[in-house]
């Protein structure tokens, strides 16, 4: 019979005795209580308490947290916005008592300052600098957090705002403003290119025309050329410079008649064309060269009386 009895105590003691040891994972603290009250911070490893007294109340990790605020306010400019506010946070190794019994609801206490502190800096500045200064922002949130916390037992390691965004509306008024100068610095491109074009084809035409009138000029030189050595030819056999010119035009629409004959296909109309117009041309240049020399030569009288 008492063997039977010893059994059950013998059990019991073991369990007692196994429920002494507790192990401590890395990163974590362990805080016991006695009777209610607190007795120690264990640290990682193996540890051993009072069974039936000592009690492990929490365990608390000293692994960086990491927590996202989003808070709603209004810029300078009169702007609704988002912004995303994350913390990164640790429990202080050293202050794990601080950490667990004098602040109940940390992450209510972080977000409370992040608002705070957003719904400070924001409004003071327009949404562009929102963006462009989004790092002072979170300065300023790292910087009222680490006093704050610090006394709690926890560390503010870094403050990051992750995200901005604007009211809907917003949003898409920036993207039209954003369109229209993208349209409008094209539209400008587009214009120089087809300002570039027009001076560059004119510069090809004036070239052109330069090549063209000097050209011309030097087939009109050849001809003159070629016209002053067929006078000195007829004057050489007694027919003078006037005769001789009507002579080589009249040869000259001649030879544009058989040009003009041994073609099928032209639209050409050359006038005036009756038989008796080689004559007729002939005769009247003989005529416009005499009364060209006599008022010549009428000229020349007045002017020597003049000067006499």
């Amino acid at each position: 019979m008492g063997n039977f009895l010893l059994i059950p105590v013998i059990f019991f003691g073991l369990i007692i005795l196994l429920s002494s040891f507790f192990i401590v994972k890395q990163q974590t603290a362990v805080i016991v209580e006695r009777f209610g009250r607190f007795q120690s911070i264990r640290q990682s490893g193996l540890q051993m308490k009072i069974p039936l007294v000592d009690r492990i109340v929490t365990r608390v990790g000293l692994k960086i947290q990491q927590l996202d605020v989003i808070v709603e306010t209004k810029t300078l400019d009169d702007v609704f916005v988002k912004l995303k506010v994350s913390v990164q946070y640790v429990v202080i190794k050293t202050k794990v008592y601080e950490a667990f019994y004098k602040l109940e609801y940390p992450h209510d206490q972080i977000t409370s300052y992040v608002f705070d502190v957003v719904r400070a800096e924001v409004p003071k500045m327009k949404l562009d600098d929102v963006f462009v200064k989004k790092d002072d922002i979170a300065i300023a949130v790292k910087s009222e957090l680490q006093e704050a916390m610090l006394e709690y037992g926890y560390d503010i390691i870094k403050t990051l705002v992750t995200d901005i965004d604007p009211d809907a509306q917003v949003k898409e008024a920036m993207n039209r403003i954003n369109a229209s100068e993208r349209e409008k610095i094209a539209a400008q491109f587009e214009g120089d290119a087809a300002r570039i074009l027009i001076v560059e084809k004119a510069k090809a035409e004036a070239e052109s025309k330069r090549l063209q009138g000097q050209g011309i000029a030097d087939q009109r030189r050849e001809i003159a050329r070629g016209l002053e050595e067929s006078v000195e030819v007829l004057n050489k056999v007694g027919i003078n410079s006037q005769e001789a010119s009507a002579l080589i035009v009249v040869t000259q629409h001649y030879d544009t008649l058989q040009s003009i004959g041994e073609e099928t296909n032209t639209n050409l109309i050359l006038l005036p064309n009756s038989p008796q117009a080689g004559s007729d041309m002939l005769n009247n240049m003989v005529a416009s060269f005499t009364a060209s020399n006599m008022i010549g030569e009428s000229m020349k009288k007045t002017n020597v009386k003049k000067e006499e």
